[in-house]
């Protein structure tokens, strides 16, 4: 399509995501409150406070305690607002998505289209165990930085600050389990292979243990080491898969050593010569005289 066409179609493609976004925001507004109260859950009633002491919960300790607080007259508001597109942009992401693949696929050859609809269906998956995983550890990590606070004090807890500390920490662990995802993709176009991963293992462990330090945001031990073993977990799972593909690539180019050709791309040609049978050459030479209409001479 000419340039304008492509703009328009983006543009298009653009609103419909907008607008659902616009829609589900517009509808979780209704419901905020909720919203809120499910993630202020996490925050275990053994460091709540209650009247500025400790809340008596099953686990009964003593020293500091947080308070959730909101400041300011329009600091309710700007929560809810916050709260109510976060929840617009999370649940509406199967369309936005949607329209991002269409939008690409076009371009796209049959086979191309094939494997990225299978890495979207693995990735979202993915994304969304980081996602429970930071949920799930987030009352461990209340416990661990409230502790630090002297004893006998409260910590104010301003709950915007909380709301955006939850999602950093849930699109943080969403887009990190998405690195073996991408190792597989670079393995099925074949630009990795299973043998190089496996040889940088000791590296990608490494790197892996620093990323989940400096991208946690309490910085803890305990939440980086959660972020950091099931990524090295999912690493040589996805060495293992490229593994597989390779060995399968591999059999498939013994069969066929034109499969892998782009559908663009011509196929090389043989000018190694073949033994042919003199008996059979004879037999296609009198097939194709008997064919002829005319005699030697004409």
């Amino acid at each position: 399509m000419p340039l304008a066409d492509h703009l328009r179609e983006l543009r298009n493609r653009l609103f419909k995501s907008v607008l659902a976004i616009l829609v589900v925001t517009i509808v979780a507004a209704f419901f905020y409150k909720h919203i809120i109260e499910l993630l202020q859950h996490r925050i275990p009633d053994n460091v709540q406070c209650q009247n500025g002491h400790v809340h008596p919960g099953e686990k009964i300790r003593t020293g500091a305690c947080a308070q959730m607080t909101v400041s300011g007259l329009l600091g309710g508001f700007s929560i809810a607002l916050k709260v109510s597109l976060m929840a617009g942009v999370v649940v509406s992401s199967p369309v936005w998505l949607y329209q991002l693949w269409a939008f690409l696929a076009p371009g796209l050859h049959k086979s191309e289209k094939r494997y990225t609809l299978g890495f979207v269906g693995a990735g979202v998956p993915l994304f969304l165990a980081g996602a429970v995983l930071a949920y799930e550890i987030l009352p461990q990590t209340a416990r661990i930085m409230i502790g630090f606070v002297p004893n006998d004090t409260t910590n104010l807890l301003p709950l915007d600050d909380f709301l955006d500390l939850v999602a950093r920490m849930i699109v943080v662990f969403g887009l990190a389990f998405e690195l073996p995802l991408v190792l597989v993709l670079l393995n099925f176009t074949g630009l990795v292979t299973g043998r190089r991963m496996l040889g940088w293992w000791r590296g990608m462990v490494i790197g892996i243990t620093v990323f989940a330090a400096v991208a946690t945001p309490t910085g803890d031990p305990l939440t980086m080491s959660l972020l950091a073993a099931p990524i090295v977990l999912l690493y040589f799972l996805a060495m293992g898969v490229c593994f597989f593909n390779d060995r399968r690539r591999e059999r498939r180019r013994a069969a066929d050593p034109d499969h892998a050709l782009d559908p663009d791309e011509a196929s090389s040609l043989d000018y190694v010569p073949e033994q042919v049978d003199a008996q059979s050459f004879d037999a296609e030479a009198e097939r194709r005289r008997a064919d002829d209409d005319f005699d030697d001479a004409t």
